[in-house]
């Protein structure tokens, strides 16, 4: 494409300006042209906060809009796969907020869609895209650590019940969707090797929702793992850290969630001790990067639909092995 890549984004969410309409100011080849959600004047206050021009009655609307290409989906979870795949359908590239889809049946209907229309469909999982991330992977794949015992990942957030939709199971929620598939997707490839779920706990709060979520993971290599994500967060508003364990070192990543914020990776090597701090460019504009370049040059996105499926199918054997009904579900 010679010409911007126009995205238009369906609701008004607050993680939207963050995760598209800033980094997309850093860039020439890429604008924000349309928005459109369910309270029309969040719709409008948000065209006018940010500088998108037009304001649509709804979600079909910006799909169909002949002057987007691409769409943006950070709708609640159990609204992903439909949009995602409606807009698809209308020939838009899509870009679709974490994580990808209530449960891996949708995940493989979204996948479904994105091969039969040829087009872009990337999952916004931004942390994996950010140096620091691929940078504990190059020290893991180094050999430095010695034989791999385990990986231990968490994330945990402080996030009221008054967040109706995040504590609610009809709208995907609970803390291992919301907060946990970030440490989950890191288990899932820091180690280049695919975990299986041995075991799990949570602790509930409303019907059928996990506020604290603990996963036990075993690697094909031997290694162990354990992912865990909590609504309750007693150190600060977040805490996430990645760590990996071998015969002579242990990694640790300090905000590898959002390193943009600070951050730092270090690690220790038969008694060496080792410190990296790399960019604070925001994961969302290395995200976008890398959207950009598939969207452009036809390049695999890093996190792309495959990945995804994979990562939702560790979200629901989690589920099942603690007792909960996977999301999205019909329980009524």
């Amino acid at each position: 494409m010679s010409r911007s890549i126009r995205f238009g984004t369906l609701g008004a969410a607050a993680i939207a300006p963050g995760a598209l309409i800033v980094p997309a100011s850093e860039r020439e080849d890429v604008e924000v042209v349309a928005v459109a959600a369910r309270d029309p004047e969040r719709a409008r206050d948000f065209s006018a906060n940010h500088g998108v021009r037009e304001v649509m009655q709804h979600y079909r609307d910006v799909i169909e809009h002949p002057d987007v290409d691409a769409v943006y989906n950070p709708l609640p979870i159990h609204l992903h796969k439909e949009w995602s795949v409606a807009a698809l359908r209308a020939g838009k590239h899509v870009l679709c907020e974490k994580p990808f889809a209530c449960n891996a049946h949708e995940a493989l209907e979204m996948a479904e869609a994105a091969a039969e229309t040829g087009l872009v469909l990337m999952e916004a999982m931004h942390s994996r895209h950010h140096p620091v991330f691929q940078r504990a992977r190059e020290i893991v794949a180094s050999g430095d650590l010695g034989e791999i015992e385990s990986v231990r990942g968490w994330s945990d957030q402080e996030i009221s019940q008054e967040d109706r939709i995040r504590h609610q199971y009809r709208f995907g929620g609970g803390a291992l969707m919301d907060l946990g598939v970030y440490p989950i997707t890191w288990a899932r490839f820091v180690l280049g090797e695919a975990p299986v779920v041995v075991s799990a706990d949570a602790e509930t709060g409303n019907p059928n929702v996990d506020v604290t979520m603990t996963v036990q993971l075993a690697y094909p290599s031997g290694a162990t793992g354990m992912v865990r994500a909590s609504m309750f967060c007693e150190r600060a508003f977040y805490d996430n850290v990645l760590e990996v364990r071998g015969s002579r070192g242990l990694l640790r990543v300090l905000n590898p969630m959002v390193p943009q914020y600070g951050h730092k990776i270090e690690w220790d090597v038969d008694g060496e001790k080792q410190e990296e701090k790399l960019s604070r460019r925001s994961t969302y504009a290395f995200q976008l990067d890398a959207f950009v370049n598939a969207v452009v040059d036809g390049s695999d996105p890093l996190t792309g639909p495959d990945d995804a499926i994979a990562v939702m199918r560790l979200i629901d054997d989690s589920y099942r092995a603690a007792g909960l009904p996977i999301r999205g579900l019909d329980l009524a």
